[in-house]
């Protein structure tokens, strides 16, 4: 190959060189836009998703409009609160061990999590919490031909509880004698008390107080003052700016009075 020949493959290497490098900028460039994008890091761009452990009415069951084919107090606030944030709605139900552990969100599964979730320390440690958005009491439901009359009345009784929740914490330090029955949600207690493996269910009071509406034998005989508030949970220390969105989304709701009307959609006439 004479000089020239050999000017004339270099000078067509470097520029095959500076077209590759090209590619590279833009493609670097891309994916910067990519994240400008989504400011969330989300799991999906311009999707909300949503982790729930369902059934669990009032707060999360199946039903509803809003294409993600689960409704309910929980998941219509967070439609509203997506709706705010310029993003759609996707909901994924799981075991609600896992998600109050904050396992399933640092897994990357969801964006946040929503399953009337009380806001506990021991849950601080391994999740980060928006603000409140319920004040929750514990209860007592038992079958009106039970002869239970109280906390106090469930010592040899099986106690069902949901494994992993604050009713579970509650049953135990204040109903030391009772048998307690983990399930892993409330569609498995309910069937349970029906066929007579349980005497009683201690868990939230809107859930209860749904099964008391659903069915004339059974009754709520005690509510307990537990001080508890829920919020939504998201990965300990990795999702700031969704955080704080919702935040300011939830803010804007309660100002509004469209926290209000969704609200009183499923509480006001209990």
């Amino acid at each position: 190959m004479n000089r020239r020949s050999t000017f004339a493959g270099i000078a067509l290497a470097a520029a095959a060189t500076l077209a590759l490098a090209g590619c590279a900028t833009g493609a670097s460039d891309a994916g910067s836009g990519d994240a400008a994008d989504d400011p969330y890091g989300l799991v999906e761009a311009g999707t909300l998703t949503v982790c729930s452990d369902i059934p669990y009415a009032p707060f999360e069951f199946e039903g509803g409009d809003n294409g993600t084919g689960y409704t309910g107090f929980d998941i219509d606030l967070l439609d509203a609160i997506a709706k705010k944030l310029d993003l759609k709605l996707s909901v994924q139900d799981v075991g609600f061990d896992a998600l109050q552990s904050g396992t399933t969100l640092a897994a990357g599964t969801c964006d946040v999590g929503a399953s009337a979730m009380t806001i506990t320390d021991e849950r601080k440690e391994n999740i980060d919490f928006s603000d409140p958005y319920y004040d929750s009491l514990q209860s007592l439901l038992v079958r009106t031909d039970s002869g239970i009359t109280g906390i106090d009345d469930l010592a040899g009784k099986n106690v069902g509880v949901q494994q992993g929740t604050t009713g579970e914490t509650y049953a135990g330090e204040n109903a030391p004698e009772a048998t307690l029955v983990q399930y892993p949600s409330d569609g498995e207690l309910w069937p349970a008390i029906q066929a007579g493996q349980i005497d009683a269910i201690l868990q939230d009071q809107p859930v209860n107080l749904e099964h008391e509406k659903a069915d004339s034998a059974y009754e709520i005989v005690e509510t307990y003052e537990t001080d508890e508030s829920y919020g939504f949970a998201f990965e300990k220390g990795k999702k700031t700016e969704l955080l704080d969105a919702v935040n300011g989304a939830l803010q804007e709701l309660r100002d509004s009075g469209e926290y209000d009307t969704i609200y009183d959609t499923y509480f006001t006439a209990n």
